[in-house]
């Protein structure tokens, strides 16, 4: 069961179960707090800790809060949209026939029918990048699957507020957020490198980390990279 601490003006989630040691992080990208400690911990001593890293913590969310955010799409022409780290305009067409979404070396073309609003060219997009990424996920899962010893047994992708990625480790399931679809390829490899480490260790603690130093060894790099990168400014539900 979770409990949440206040440290000065910041709610930490505490997690108490069965790990050797303490791991205080801070998520992008709104600089939620979380620490999970073994199942024998005190909450006053885990509260203690996270004082004593009161200091670390609130640079961790300064870097989150100074990040730059994309401005709310707008789906309109000439405004700029990004794709596997790339820039690129986007041209809007109106045909009554089926919508879809093409792209050429510096242009992103969508077809769509007239009166559509902006909300149904975002639901054109998503659905877009949804497919853009379900071209090369299978084949990235099937190659560090051989390298790293472990199965997937399903693979999802939707919007995530707060994550680039979740693994179940007991179903065998991951799950990429489609916002990956902007950032530069390899970025998206070191999630589901990330994540199917975690079908060898759940937790984030000394053995992850080195599994991910064994098997991606510039992971440190591809993840201070992508916690650099634009934030949609878009509020997704959860259950998107």
């Amino acid at each position: 069961m979770d409990n949440v601490i206040q440290v000065g003006n910041i709610p930490i989630v505490v997690t108490l179960k069965d790990v050797k040691n303490v791991h205080l992080s801070v998520h992008p990208p709104d600089g939620h707090v979380t620490l999970v400690a073994p199942a024998s911990t005190r909450i006053d001593v885990a509260r203690a800790y996270a004082i004593s890293k009161l200091g670390w913590i609130r640079h961790q969310q300064d870097q989150f809060l100074n990040q730059a955010r994309e401005t709310p799409r707008q789906f309109i022409g000439r405004e700029s949209h990004y794709l596997w780290g790339k820039r690129y305009l986007l041209a809007v067409v109106y045909r009554d026939v089926k919508p879809s979404v093409t792209y050429d070396h510096k242009r992103i073309t969508i077809s769509i029918r007239p009166g559509s609003d902006a909300t149904k060219r975002a639901e054109i997009f998503h659905e877009w990048h949804k497919s853009l990424l379900h071209d090369v996920v299978p084949g990235l899962i099937q190659k560090w699957q051989i390298k790293m010893g472990v199965e997937v047994t399903a693979y999802f992708l939707q919007r995530m507020k707060t994550q680039w990625g979740s693994c179940n480790h007991q179903a065998k399931h991951i799950r990429l957020n489609t916002e990956l679809v902007k950032k530069p390829q390899d970025l998206l490899e070191y999630v589901i490198v990330h994540e199917l480490a975690h079908l060898i260790e759940p937790t984030h603690n000394d053995h992850f980390v080195a599994i991910l130093n064994h098997y991606y060894p510039t992971w440190r790099e591809a993840r201070a990279e992508l916690n650099e990168l634009s934030l949609t400014a878009e509020k997704w539900d959860k259950s998107n």
